[in-house]
C-alpha cells in the first residue's frame, strides 16, 4: 500500500496501528464537498481542486494559497470520515480516544506516487503529461508544484500522479494587478523544470536580457527564478528555436538567464541518442543558480529499445489500419512533392527501421509522419502505448482515453529517457562541482 502520513504518524497503515486510511481520490472529492459553499477569491476557487490535491501529496504543509488552518480542517474532516466509516453502530457509541488517530493516504490507485523521503524538490511548469516528472521522480525528486493549462492534459496528469496541476501560471507571476496570488505562493524548490512554449518575442532590444522577454511565457520563468532562486532550470524547447530570428531569440533567452545570475548551457539532443527509437531532436537548456561546470550525457544510443520493432504491439486493432482513401491520399500527395522537388509527404518504417521520425501533436490527423508497414494490407499508424514507448513512458504510464487527446500530448511530451540522462549529469555536476570560469571553454556547451 502507498501512502503518505499525515500530522507525523507510522510510515504505513497496518491494521496493527489502528490508522484510519482514505484514498487520495475520495479525500479529494470528500474536501471539495466540504468546501462547496466555502467563500474563496475567483481563483483560489477554480483552482481548489489543485490546492487539495497537492496538499494531499505534502500534508505538513500549508495548502498552497490558503493558511495553515484549512490544513488542520482537512485532516479532521478526513477523520471523521473515516471513523464513520469504521464504527459499528451496533456495538454501541464508541469512547473518543485521547489521542486522535492518525489519517493516511493511500495512493495505490495511481501508477507514479509522491516520493515519501525525497532526495530533492522540484516544480513541474508546463507540464503536459508529466515527462519530466516521471525521470525526476525515478532519481528520488518530490514534486511541490505543477501547472499546466490544458483541460485534457491535465486530466491524464492526474490519473497518473493524483495531483491536478494548477492552471495559467500567469495568475502567480502578474505584477500589475490587485491579485493577492503572488509568486512567493509557489513553494520552495531545488530545480525548476518545464518545456516552456516559444511564442514569438518582440524584435530583440539592445540588451537582449530580461527586459526584452516580457510579454512571452519564458518572462514567467524569470520572475520566478529571481524570487526562488533555484539551484537548477532545466528547459526545452523545439530544435528550431536556436535559429528563430536570426539568432536573437535565444540570445533574449541565454542573455535574460544570465542577466538573472545563471549559468547556461545547452545543446540539442536526440531521443534516438538516449534509448528510443525517434529522431527526435529538441534544445535543452540547463542553468545552474553557481557557476558549475557541466557538461551535457554522451550518446547511449539502443539502451532501451534497440529498433523500431521493440516498440511495436504484438496484436494491433484494425482500427489503426490507414483506410484505402487515406493511404491513397498519401501517396498522391507525395507523388506532387517529389514532382516539386521538394521531401514532404508520409514517412514508412518496419520492425527493421532503427528509428522513426519525431511523433508531433498533430499525429492523430492522417499520421503520414510515422506509418507503419504491413504486408498484404495498407500501412497502419502507431498505437497510443507505441507512442508512449517511443517517448520512453514506461509500461504502467495510463493514457488518456481519447485517442486524439493520447496523441497530441505524447506528440508535445518530451522524451523521458533524455530528461533522465540529463537530470543524472545535473546531479553528478552538483554533487562534485567543478568551477567553471567566465570564460567558456572551446567545448563548452554554449547559448548562440
Amino acid at each position: 500500500m502507498k501512502t503518505l502520513k499525515i500530522n507525523g504518524v507510522a510510515k504505513a497503515a497496518t491494521p496493527r496501528d489502528g490508522s484510519l486510511v482514505i484514498s487520495h481520490e475520495d479525500a479529494l472529492k470528500l474536501i471539495l464537498a466540504a468546501e462547496a459553499a466555502s467563500e474563496f477569491d475567483p481563483i483560489v476557487r477554480e483552482e481548489l481542486p489543485a490546492i487539495v490535491s497537492h496538499w494531499l501529496q505534502s500534508p505538513k504543509e500549508p495548502p498552497i494559497l490558503l493558511d495553515a488552518s484549512y490544513a488542520e480542517k482537512w485532516v479532521e474532516i478526513l477523520r471523521a470520515h473515516c471513523q464513520l466509516q469504521t464504527d459499528n453502530p451496533a456495538s454501541g457509541p464508541k469512547r473518543i480516544p485521547k489521542t486522535p488517530k492518525p489519517v493516511h493516504i493511500d495512493f495505490g490507485a495511481i501508477p507514479f506516487p509522491p516520493q515519501m523521503k525525497p532526495k530533492f524538490t522540484f516544480i513541474d511548469l508546463f507540464a503536459g503529461i508529466g515527462g519530466f516528472r516521471i525521470a525526476l521522480e525515478r532519481l528520488g525528486g518530490k514534486c511541490v508544484f505543477s501547472s499546466e493549462w490544458d483541460k485534457h492534459a491535465k486530466e491524464t496528469y492526474y490519473q497518473n500522479y493524483g495531483e491536478v496541476p494548477f492552471g495559467d501560471i500567469t495568475n502567480f507571476t502578474k505584477t500589475d494587478t490587485d491579485v493577492s496570488i503572488k509568486t512567493d505562493n509557489i513553494p520552495d524548490h531545488d530545480i525548476l523544470c518545464g518545456g516552456f512554449p516559444c511564442q514569438p518575442f518582440s524584435q530583440a532590444g539592445r540588451q537582449l536580457g530580461f527586459e526584452d522577454a516580457r510579454g512571452t511565457l519564458f518572462f514567467d520563468i524569470l520572475t520566478i527564478a529571481k524570487i526562488h532562486r533555484p539551484k537548477v532550470l532545466f528547459l526545452e524547447n523545439v530544435k528550431r528555436l536556436r535559429g528563430h530570428d536570426k539568432g536573437k531569440t535565444f540570445a533574449v533567452i541565454c542573455n535574460a538567464l544570465k542577466e538573472i545570475g545563471y549559468k547556461v548551457y545547452s545543446k540539442v539532443v536526440s531521443a534516438y541518442d538516449q534509448g528510443v527509437p525517434q529522431n527526435r531532436e529538441r534544445i535543452f537548456i540547463v542553468a545552474f543558480s553557481q557557476p558549475i561546470h557541466f557538461e551535457f550525457p554522451k550518446n547511449n544510443r539502443h539502451s532501451i529499445y534497440s529498433k523500431v520493432g521493440d516498440i511495436l504491439e504484438k496484436r494491433v486493432d484494425s482500427q489503426f489500419t490507414i483506410s484505402d482513401k487515406l493511404w491513397a491520399g498519401h501517396q498522391r500527395r507525395l507523388r506532387e512533392h517529389r514532382e516539386r522537388g521538394n521531401g514532404f509527404g508520409y514517412s514508412l518504417f518496419d520492425e527493421e527501421s532503427q528509428y522513426v521520425n519525431t511523433i508531433s501533436a498533430r499525429y492523430w490527423k492522417d499520421g503520414s509522419e510515422i506509418l507503419i508497414d504491413q504486408k498484404n494490407n495498407n500501412p497502419r499508424i502507431l498505437t497510443p502505448r507505441e507512442c508512449a514507448r517511443i517517448q520512453g513512458y514506461p509500461e504502467d504510464f495510463k493514457y488518456h482515453d481519447s485517442k486524439r487527446h493520447s496523441y497530441q500530448q505524447f506528440g508535445n511530451s518530451v522524451a523521458v529517457p533524455v530528461i533522465e540522462a540529463i537530470s543524472r549529469n545535473i546531479f553528478s555536476a552538483l554533487d562534485s562541482p567543478k568551477q567553471s570560469s567566465n570564460t567558456l571553454l572551446p567545448l563548452e556547451p554554449v547559448c548562440l
